[in-house]
């Protein structure tokens, strides 16, 4: 597995399904100007493979991880079991429209973390702006680049106008 771009971030989907949220993660990344690596890998059926792609990773620099997973959601806890790298959780829609995936994270036993973002499409693009938010401590232009994305954000907000009735 090559990796692209000297990635900071690497993002990894237990399934090809997860792609169309973790759009949203690689968009965030691609608009602030963070390299990122891309894979799906699964905790089960491919964990020497996803095991060989963290110290990959690790050796190219990445500095998190974002991993998504549903059902039992054990993805981010595997990777955070092989790393000291935070990785970000993102549960995925699932049997029981992702709560079973939530609490899987959310539940990890005391010692190997996983912050754990929303469901879904939210939660994809709060773990991309979270990684950015935690490279940005060392990388100051990246900082800068949050700091526009916000102002943007509230200058959208304040621009909203009712419509006439």
């Amino acid at each position: 597995m090559a990796l692209t771009n000297s990635p900071k971030v690497g993002i990894v989907m237990g399934s090809i399904s997860d792609w169309p949220v973790f759009q949203r993660s690689a968009k965030v990344l691609e608009d602030l100007g963070v390299p990122y690596d891309k894979q799906v890998l699964s905790a089960h059926r491919t964990p020497k493979e996803l095991e060989v792609w963290i110290r990959e990773c690790e050796e190219a620099g990445v500095q998190v991880f974002l991993a998504a997973a549903g059902g039992a959601a054990h993805l981010a806890g595997v990777i955070a079991s092989m790393t000291i790298v935070p990785v970000l959780g993102v549960p995925m829609e699932s049997n029981l429209q992702g709560l079973d995936s939530l609490l899987s994270m959310v539940q990890m036993p005391g010692g190997i973390p996983v912050p754990t973002l929303g469901i879904g499409k939210a939660g994809s693009t709060n773990a991309a702006l979270s990684a950015a938010a935690i490279i940005a401590l060392n990388d100051p232009t990246l900082k800068e680049a949050l700091l526009q994305f916000r102002k943007e954000q509230a200058s959208k907000v304040l621009a909203t106008e009712f419509p006439e009735n």
